[in-house]
Formats: structure tokens, sequence, C-alpha cells
């Protein structure tokens, strides 16, 4: 991906004159986008990797995959959040690792950080680089020395299991890359998150990633069968599928554990056949209170499509003018978005009885047209989101998810927290949220929120953060769903888990990780 902005060149277009025009009306800015600069016009922080260090590595990897080079150090100092990429495009030195590494296996990803633990070296492990909560930010906590360990090597399929439905995959593997190597054998993953471009399967793992067509095919967690781990202490193996009462399943120690834990070096997942056939089916609702209702009544019936999701007013709006249709004509109130993947038979019973419940709820039927168009367009939103901030507006994204009897309070506690934060600041924001993933208990929240920018965006931003997490927290949402914890959740871990929960986690850290080397400032408070 670029160093600046998310994703590739390619996918960056300018802004269409009806979003120049709607940014005039409501934020009084130009539209007109600020001059990137040049990477090699950035000044990055001295790397402290000493020759020593270096040799030490290269026994290790090879001299090919140590890397200190200025365009490798800059594609690693950071993820993808708004923090981050404003952070690249200030002024002054910019903070990197300090150099890195690119194993070949698992067995050099073991020595790696056998050598980083006996030298007092800080790791960050590195997949797709898509973090949007500072997960692979380069924190140094106490270390002089902070390295990226990069997994784009671990990248094959080492097995596959037609008869059980499962496959062993190579952490580096990106999303589309892992895709077309099961396609050739007739199978899928099935798991589509707005990163799925860039994002790797071990960074799906390490981060209880959730894609857009969980409703079908259920979480990334659910999806893992066996996982294979380094550690500074030694190698885990863990997963006996189907189930096991062997005790504690310990693969959740490491599903979710962001690389603070061990280095998710391989992992074997459930796959399924490439679907037959995928029906297509937009819903407009009068309200989004009725819309949720609708979906509820979906999930808990046991109708759920592959994908299910729900815009509220301001979203349906907006996305209407991005669109074009300005006059919005085409859906009022909310929309909602359904696909439905398997069989021919299988779908058109499951659209059948899905379709009939959510007209029940009150929902009409837009046809085809409205799912099509946001699967087209399904991975695009980040770019928006860049070309926002290239011409002074703020743009940023958080989640949470609650229980059904809760929504509506959630939703309503997070929306004024952020508007009082923002106006606060003096600059009343545009929040949009949609429902993103169902479960017959609850569901997910998932706001985008627009604003003008101050003069330091970062602490902007930051202010309403930290409003809007004690407001989550307060109104008995999760601090996250599916973005996971990084630097920018770890303030209400003690929160989410109690202290206890703490104690634990912090436990497990010290007989895994003594040293403390692995990605330091992250999720363990």
């Amino acid at each position: 991906m670029v160093w600046d902005a998310w994703g590739i060149p390619a996918g960056h277009k300018p802004l269409s004159a009806q979003i120049r025009g709607l940014l005039m009306q409501v934020f009084g800015v130009s539209g007109d986008p600020v001059a990137r600069r040049d990477e090699g016009e950035v000044s990055l922080r001295e790397s402290a990797l000493t020759p020593a260090q270096r040799d030490g590595l290269v026994e290790v990897v090879g001299p090919d995959n140590v890397s200190a080079d200025h365009h490798d150090r800059l594609r690693h100092a950071g993820g993808k959040s708004t923090p981050d990429l404003l952070r690249r495009r200030a002024e002054g030195p910019q903070d990197a690792p300090d150099a890195i590494v690119f194993p070949a296996d698992h067995d050099q990803v073991l020595a790696v950080l056998a050598y980083c633990a006996e030298h007092a070296i800080a790791v960050v492990p590195f997949g797709g680089g898509t973090s949007v909560v500072g997960g692979v930010d380069p924190v140094r906590g106490r270390f002089d020395t902070v390295i990226a360990v990069d997994l784009r090597r671990l990248d094959t399929v080492s097995e596959i299991d037609p008869v059980s439905g499962m496959a062993t995959l190579g952490a580096g593997l990106t999303g589309p890359r892992a895709e077309e190597l099961l396609r050739a054998h007739g199978l899928s993953l099935g798991h589509f998150p707005q990163s799925f471009e860039f994002a790797s399967i071990g960074g799906f793992a390490a981060t209880r990633s959730s894609g857009q067509a969980s409703a079908g095919y259920g979480r990334f967690d659910d999806m893992v069968q066996r996982l294979k781990i380094a550690t500074p202490t030694g190698a885990v193996e863990l997963g006996r599928p189907p189930a096991s009462a062997a005790g504690p399943d310990l693969r959740e120690l490491f599903v979710g554990s962001e690389g603070a834990l061990g280095v998710i070096t391989e992992v074997t997942v459930r796959v399924h056949p490439v679907p037959e056939t995928t029906a297509y089916q937009g819903w407009s609702f009068p309200d989004f209170e009725t819309g949720a209702a609708a979906l509820r009544s979906v999930v808990q019936a046991g109708a759920a499509p592959t994908v299910l999701r729900l815009s509220d007013e301001a979203e349906t709006g907006v996305n209407l003018a991005r669109a074009g249709d300005i006059g919005g004509n085409a859906v009022s109130g909310c929309l909602a978005i359904t696909t439905f993947e398997g069989s021919a038979a299988h779908v058109a019973a499951r659209s059948t009885e899905a379709g009939a419940l959510l007209a029940a709820a009150g929902g009409t039927a837009l046809g085809e047209t409205p799912a099509r168009e946001w699967e087209h367009g399904r991975f695009g939103a980040p770019y928006m989101r860049d070309a926002l901030l290239d011409v002074g507006v703020l743009c940023e994204t958080l989640e949470t998810a609650t229980t059904w009897a809760n929504l509506a309070n959630l939703k309503a506690k997070v929306t004024a927290a952020l508007t009082d934060s923002l106006a606060g600041q003096g600059t009343p924001p545009l929040i949009m949220c949609h429902i993103s993933h169902t479960y017959p208990t609850g569901a997910s929240l998932y706001f985008t929120i627009v604003a003008k920018q101050l003069d330091d965006p970062i602490a902007q931003w930051h202010t309403a953060k930290q409003a809007v997490g004690g407001a989550i927290v307060t109104a008995g949402g999760t601090i996250t769903h599916h973005h996971a914890v990084g630097t920018d959740h770890r303030p209400w871990m003690s929160a989410e888990i109690g202290d206890l929960g703490v104690r634990v986690l912090r436990a497990v850290k010290a007989e895994l990780d003594p040293a403390g080397i692995l990605n330091p400032g992250k999720l363990v408070p």
C-alpha cells in the first residue's frame, strides 16, 4: 500500500462535484486537495539498530531479508487509522521501526524472537499493515530498538482437506491470494472484511476479524480450527477439530492476541465450496428502529442471509449522494442490504423465507440494484476517507456491539458523545451508523464520523475518542467488536475484562514473553 494513505494509487479518485458541493454546504471547505509530499521528503527517526544486532538477525534470515531502507521503514511506520495517516502527513521526523525482518517460515520466526528476547529488541508482528487501532505502530516501550517482523513470505497453502472442509494457510497470505489458491480447488474461505484486499490471514486471526459475510459464514474466529504460534519461549500448536472437552480451548489465548502473546505463523481454517449462485436484494425501512427490529426477526428465526446490513437515515442519505441521487428518490428512510449464497435451491428457499420476514416487519423490497452496487464498492470506503483528509475534512470510524435490547440506547449514547465532543471543539459533525454484523442476541454498530478539521486534527479526534470510549463502556457496549484493541482501546481494557482478567492476561504474557518484547503498548493494560 502507499505510505500516506489507504490502498494502491489506482484506487484513489478525486471527489465528485456532488460531494464537493456537500462539503462546502456542510463544512465550508472548498474541496480542493492539498498536495501530498513525496516519500523522499519524509524524515524518519534514525535507526537504532546496531551493526551487531543487524549481523545477528542476518544470521537467522539471510542478508537480503533484513532491511533498514527508508522505503521499507516508512511503509512499516504504522497502520491505517486516521491518526496514523495524519501523523504520516505531518511535518517533522516520523517514528518507524529500526529495521524490517522478513522470515521465511515458522522456524525463522522462532529464531528471530529468541534473538530479540536475548538482545532486548522489541518486535512488532506485521501482516498487511491495515490496523486502524494502532496495532502495528512501532511502540518501543522500554526498549531502545524496535523491529517489524513482516510475515509476507509465509504465503503458502500447506494442506487442503476437502472432505473435512479445512485448509492450512500461511499467516502472510493476503485475503485475495488465499481465495485465489482455494478457488483452484473449488473452495472459498468467505471472509471479506473491508480490509480484505490487503490484510493477511494471520492478521485476521490475531485481531478477531469479522467479515462482511459473517451472517452466513461467521467471524474469522469461528473459522479457526488450528493455530501454529511462535513465542519467545517456544512453539505452540493448538486445535483438535471439530471439538474437544479436554479443558479450556487455548486457541482463545491467541485468537485476538494481536501479536502481544506470540506470532501466529499458520492457521487451519474451515472452508466451503465456492457458492453455486448468489441472490441480491435491497430493502428500505421507514426508520432505523423498524429496520433493526426486522433484522433481529430474521436472525432469531435462523433465516439470516450471507450478508445482512442496515444503514441509518444519515448514512443512507450520504450513500445516495455519493451515487449521484441527491434527491433521495430511490430510498426513503433506511437502506438494508441482503445477499444469499449457496446452491440454487438453498438460495431460493432462504431468500424467500428472509424476504417474507423483512416484509412482515415493515420492509419494502427494492430489487437487486442496491445490493449489487454495495458489493461493487464495498472495499472502497477507505479511499473516500483519504480524499476527505486531503481537503481538510476529518473522517474516522469506530465500532461496538451490544444486545438487541440495548441497541437503540447505545446508538443514542455514542452519537451524543461524538456530537457533544466535536461540536464543543467548534466543528459540528456528521455521524453515520450501520448495523454491520448480527447475532441471535445482538448486533454491532459501525459509526463513520465526518467533521471539519481543526488546526490539530489528531488532538481533535483524541478528545472525541476519549469521550466516546467512556460513553460506550457506560452504555453497555464492547469497546471494540472487530477492529481489535491495539493502542487505541487499551485504556478501556480494564473496564472490558475486569481487574482479575487483566492480571490473568498479564500472567499469560509473562509466561510466553518474559522479556516483554512482543508488540509493546498493545492489548495488555
